[in-house]
C-alpha cells in the first residue's frame, strides 16, 4: 500500500523523502569517506603495488554493489525492508570501525558488503512506496534522493580525507562509522514520517505473484549492460583518477597544497548545484509536451562523460613533462557531473518505477547487480593504468562512455520506454 504524507518539506515532496533522504545522506558519507581514503590507504600505509590496489578498489566496490542481490531478495521475502535497513546499517558501522585496524582490513571490507547488501536496495524502494503509482512527482523523487548522495559524498572527502590524512588514516574510517551512525539514528527517528510496510509475502507467492513483462525484463536487461560498460569508466574517479590528482595534478593555491582527498568532493557538490535548475528544465520540457525518453536522456549523460574524460586526455598529453593545472581537473568534474545527472538518477528510478508492488526491493537489487559488474570492471580497466600511457587510458574511457551511449541509443524510439506507456502497459498499482 502507497501512501501520500500530507505535509511536504523538500521540493513539495513528501516529509518521508526528507527522512529517506537524510539517512541515505548519511551513509553515503560513510561510504565515500572510506572510499575517499582506500586508494591512498592501501598504496602509502599498506605498501600494496598499485595494480593490485586499483584491483582490491574494484573488488571491494563491485561486492559492495553484488549483496544487494541477495540482500534485496531476503529483504522482500523474510525480513521486510524496516528490519533489513536497521540490520544493515549497523553491520556497516561495526565494518567502518574495523577499517582502524590494519589486520581487520580484508574482515572490515566484508563486512561492510554484506551489511550494504540489506541496506542499499531496501533504502530507495521505499521511496516509491511514499507515492501513489500515478503521482507525477515519482519520477523526480530520485533525482532528489540523489542529492542526499551526493551531500553526503560531497563533506566525507573534506572530513574523512581531510582527518585520514593530517592526523592518520584510521581516524578517518572511524569517522566514516559515526556518519553510518547518524543515518541509522535518523532513519529510526523517522519511522511516523514512512509508509506503513507491506506484509512480507513468502517466496512461493512472489513467484505467482510477480508481473515482469517479457518487455520489462528486456528493457531493464538492456539498460544493464549499458551501464555495466558505463560503469567501468564512471568508477575511476575514486581510483585512477585520484591517483593522477595526486601524481599528476598540481594542486598548488594561494600559497598552500589543495588535499588530494578534496577533489572528490567536486563531483557530489556540483550535483548539490546542478540539480536543482535541471529538475527545473526538465520539468517545463514535460509540461510542454517534450519530456524525453528515459534511454535518450542516458545516452546523452554517458556522451557528455565521455567528453569529460577526453578532456583529462587532452590535459594530460599536454602535460606529459609536467603537473597539469588543477584548475583543470575541476573543469573535468563540472562535465563528468553534468552528464551523470542525466544516467544514473534515471537508471535507479526506471529500475524502482518497474517493481511489481511486492518485489521492490528485489529489483532495485538488480540495479545494483549491474553497478556491481561494472565496479568489478572498473577494477580490471584500473589495472591497465600503470600500462598504459595517461592520455591513452583517458581515451580509452571515454571510448567505453561512448559505447555505453550508443548502447543506450540502440532502446530508444520503442513506446514501451516513455514514462506514459510503461505505466499503462504494465498496470502498476
Amino acid at each position: 500500500m502507497t501512501t501520500e504524507a500530507a505535509e511536504r518539506t523538500w521540493f513539495g515532496q513528501p516529509r518521508g523523502l526528507t527522512v529517506l533522504f537524510l539517512t541515505n545522506m548519511w551513509e553515503q558519507f560513510s561510504y565515500y569517506g572510506m572510499r575517499a581514503l582506500l586508494v591512498y590507504y592501501m598504496t602509502k600505509q599498506l605498501l600494496i603495488g598499485q595494480g593490485t590496489s586499483s584491483f582490491i578498489y574494484g573488488a571491494y566496490t563491485s561486492c559492495a554493489y553484488f549483496t544487494p542481490i541477495i540482500g534485496g531478495v531476503i529483504a522482500d521475502r523474510f525480513l521486510g525492508k524496516r528490519r533489513a535497513i536497521i540490520i544493515g546499517a549497523s553491520t556497516m558501522a561495526a565494518g567502518h570501525f574495523m577499517m582502524a585496524f590494519d589486520g581487520l582490513f580484508y574482515v572490515a571490507l566484508a563486512t561492510i558488503a554484506l551489511g550494504n547488501g540489506l541496506f542499499l536496495p531496501s533504502l530507495p524502494s521505499q521511496v516509491g512506496d511514499l507515492y501513489r503509482s500515478d503521482d507525477p512527482r515519482r519520477g523526480w523523487a530520485y533525482n532528489v534522493y540523489y542529492v542526499g548522495i551526493n551531500i553526503g559524498g560531497f563533506l566525507a572527502p573534506l572530513i574523512c580525507g581531510t582527518v585520514g590524512e593530517l592526523y592518520g588514516w584510521h581516524y578517518g574510517f572511524g569517522i566514516a562509522g559515526f556518519g553510518m551512525l547518524a543515518g541509522l539514528a535518523i532513519y529510526l527517528s523517522g519511522q511516523r514520517y514512512l509508509p506503513q510496510e507491506r506484509e512480507v509475502v513468502p517466496a512461493t507467492r512472489l513467484v505467482g505473484g510477480s508481473r515482469f513483462s517479457r518487455q520489462t525484463v528486456l528493457l531493464l536487461l538492456g539498460i544493464g549492460i549499458a551501464v555495466t560498460i558505463f560503469r567501468a569508466a564512471y568508477e575511476q574517479v575514486g581510483n585512477t583518477v585520484a591517483l593522477w590528482a595526486d601524481s599528476g595534478v598540481d594542486r598548488g593555491a594561494l600559497g598552500h597544497v589543495i588535499p588530494m582527498t578534496w577533489f572528490q568532493s567536486l563531483n557530489p557538490l556540483f550535483v548539490m548545484f546542478m540539480t536543482p535548475p535541471l529538475l527545473a528544465y526538465w520539468r517545463r520540457r514535460a509540461d510542454a509536451g517534450h519530456d524525453q525518453p528515459a534511454a535518450r536522456r542516458m545516452a546523452l549523460g554517458a556522451t557528455i562523460v565521455g567528453l569529460a574524460y577526453l578532456l583529462l586526455a587532452g590535459v594530460a598529453w599536454a602535460d606529459l613533462e609536467q603537473r597539469a593545472p588543477w584548475a583543470w581537473l575541476a573543469l573535468f568534474f563540472a562535465i563528468f557531473t553534468f552528464g551523470e545527472l542525466f544516467i544514473l538518477p534515471t537508471g535507479l528510478g526506471l529500475f524502482a518505477r518497474l517493481a511489481p508492488p511486492d518485489l521492490g526491493a528485489t529489483t532495485v537489487a538488480a540495479w545494483f547487480l549491474f553497478t556491481f559488474t561494472g565496479s568489478l570492471s572498473a577494477g580490471l580497466v584500473g589495472a591497465l593504468w600503470s600500462k598504459l600511457g595517461h592520455p591513452v587510458f583517458f581515451v580509452l574511457l571515454a571510448a567505453l562512455a561512448g559505447i555505453a551511449a550508443l548502447l543506450l541509443l540502440s532502446l530508444n524510439g520503442r513506446t514501451w520506454l516513455t514514462e506514459t506507456a510503461r505505466e499503462k502497459s504494465l498496470n502498476l498499482d
